[in-house]
């Protein structure tokens, strides 16, 4: 057989054989639904939690899409609760995947008070199939300091 037919035949089999791997890289795309406890610095640490719901389009491997909406609550020193709005981008290496993302927050204090301000974040998550754990940080964009540091898992359907 001609060396280049050879090596053209080899080169066509590795590239078909992991086109699925490539595809598969990605997070499992469809409806999610997570929650999670952390860490919220508003003038004070305290525990916070969270929990939300998103759609992961996976229509590019190896690049996440997703909306995400949820609901956060900064513990009892601060007494502050969110709803999140969020749109996220992200890389996917395998199990292991790394995003931003950016949104808007109705947040509510103890006052009584209403507001509707940006909240962006970043964070880095691990898949384990349909089961995925995720570490991230969360800032809003208010006049005081206002984040949460949080872990959360999360199951794609």
């Amino acid at each position: 057989m001609n060396k280049n037919l050879k090596a053209l035949l080899i080169a066509s089999t590795v590239l078909a054989t992991s086109i699925p791997t490539i595809a598969a890289a990605g997070a499992d795309s469809g409806f999610y639904i997570g929650g999670g406890a952390g860490e919220s610095d508003a003038s004070e640490t305290d525990t916070a939690y969270k929990a939300f719901g998103g759609f992961n389009f996976g229509v590019i491997p190896l690049i996440d899409l997703a909306v995400e909406a949820s609901y956060v609550d900064m513990g009892t020193a601060a007494d502050i609760t969110a709803i999140n709005a969020f749109g996220l981008g992200g890389l996917s290496f395998g199990p292991f995947g790394v995003f931003v993302k950016a949104g808007v927050a109705e947040i509510d204090t103890k006052l009584g008070s209403s507001e509707t301000e940006g909240v962006y974040g970043a964070g880095a998550r691990f898949q384990f199939g349909s089961l995925a754990v995720r570490v991230e940080y969360e800032e809003y964009d208010v006049p005081c300091k206002l984040s949460m540091t949080s872990v959360s898992g999360v199951w794609t359907f």
